[in-house]
């Protein structure tokens, strides 16, 4: 068996993937210059320290933020983000955490971003308090969350703002960012799969966000264990000490310029972040894909996806499936293919019983929906994707 078959010697099948940039399906397919750079990357000794303060200088120039650093992707990020709102330069609170009783730990979140994903944020020790109404979500009225709420639910103990971004809630941002600014609360997003479009690197911190993560192995094409923080430099400096490795002698210990040594009311051993360690690989891998990412061009990438798309559609045509092409300007980030069906999670199952395997995005299986998210689908995919739901509706 070739050596170049990892999988095969492994014993694991690989996999159609037209459900989009997945954790479990191994998120987004990297370029060849960036498995390029993280072999050469692999080669040397450096300063972790010092290349994610280099990289902070390139992510900050690419975001429009004043700092950034590499993270264990966004999750990691958002662990770091709280844990820095919570002890800003404070050794003392560093060491404490996750147990956060006696500072500022509570972290307002605002009911209609309540996720899953908000264990990230009580992984640090941080208390979420739920605030505004839940209307629109509950399709009860109009209003969403307004000026009042944030105010009232501020307090002393509070340490930060969450919010979850998305096309749905980005028009309160401004609104959070208006009435926490001031009262000096830092406001941190979730964007973490909110790429494409490209300009969304710079949105979020354009609209009054303090902090924001990113996902670094969907749509950037990183390393699928990486993510970013960008943000204001004093809070991404925090974050990044509690990441390192402190198994450091004072005396000697020379933090890059990202860490405010002043500041500092000591030097901290490892913190609550010890175990998001980014590599060298990582790091050097998703500077390289965040430049590639950048200088894309989202209208020309959308174009091509849709072309795609549209001959799936075409030769689905004549089968028991009704195909609909949604643009990026309707979903909000890259053109899919919604395929109804009788019994969509049916026909999920004798996709993914196919060999090889087809996955197809069950966001909207409740709704007799599958979408072809073509984002990791590679091009000499797409016909046996066709040939596999033709078979599977036949």
């Amino acid at each position: 068996m070739s050596a170049n078959d990892i999988y095969g010697i492994l014993g694991v099948k690989r996999r159609i993937n037209a459900a989009g940039t997945l954790t479990r399906l191994g998120g987004a397919l990297m370029a060849p210059e960036v498995l390029a750079a993280m072999a050469e990357a692999a080669q040397s000794s450096v300063d972790i320290a010092e290349l994610q303060d280099a990289a902070s200088a390139r992510i900050a120039g690419l975001t429009g933020a004043e700092a950034g650093m590499v993270t264990t992707g966004a999750a990691a990020a958002l662990t770091l983000a709280t844990a820095a709102c919570m002890t800003r330069w404070d050794v003392a609170k560093m060491a404490a955490l996750p147990h956060a009783e006696d500072f500022a730990h509570e972290v307002l979140l605002p009911r209609t971003h309540r996720t899953q994903y908000a264990h990230a944020f009580q992984a640090a020790g941080a208390r979420l308090v739920d605030i505004g109404h839940n209307d629109r979500g509950a399709g009860s009225g109009v209003r969403g969350l307004e000026s009042w709420e944030i105010e009232a639910a501020i307090t002393s103990r509070t340490a930060a703002f969450a919010f979850a971004a998305n096309p749905a809630t980005i028009a309160d941002l401004p609104t959070v960012a208006a009435v926490c600014r001031p009262r000096g609360v830092p406001v941190i997003v979730d964007g973490a799969a909110q790429l494409p479009p490209k300009a969304n690197l710079r949105r979020f911190i354009e609209l009054g966000a303090d902090l924001v993560a990113f996902s670094g192995g969907k749509a950037i094409g990183g390393p699928q264990a990486s993510g970013l923080l960008i943000g204001r430099r004093d809070l991404v400096g925090a974050a990044l000490v509690q990441q390192l490795d402190m198994d450091v002698v004072p005396e000697t210990w020379s933090p890059p310029a990202l860490i405010d040594r002043q500041a500092l009311t000591g030097v901290p051993h490892h913190g609550i972040g010890r175990g998001f360690k980014a590599g060298k690989e990582e790091i050097v891998g998703l500077l390289v894909a965040l430049e590639r990412f950048a200088s894309s061009d989202d209208r020309a990438s959308n174009a091509a996806l849709s072309a795609r798309l549209a001959k799936v559609a075409a030769s689905l045509d004549g089968a028991a499936v009704r195909c609909r092409l949604l643009p990026a300007e309707e979903t909000g980030r890259v053109p899919v293919l919604e395929l109804s069906v009788a019994d969509a999670l049916g026909l999920s199952r004798r996709l993914l019983a196919n060999d090889p395997p087809v996955h197809l995005s069950e966001r909207h299986a409740a709704r007799g929906i599958l979408l072809v998210d073509p984002q990791v689908l590679r091009p000499e995919d797409d016909a046996v994707l066709a040939q596999a739901v033709w078979n599977a509706v036949s």
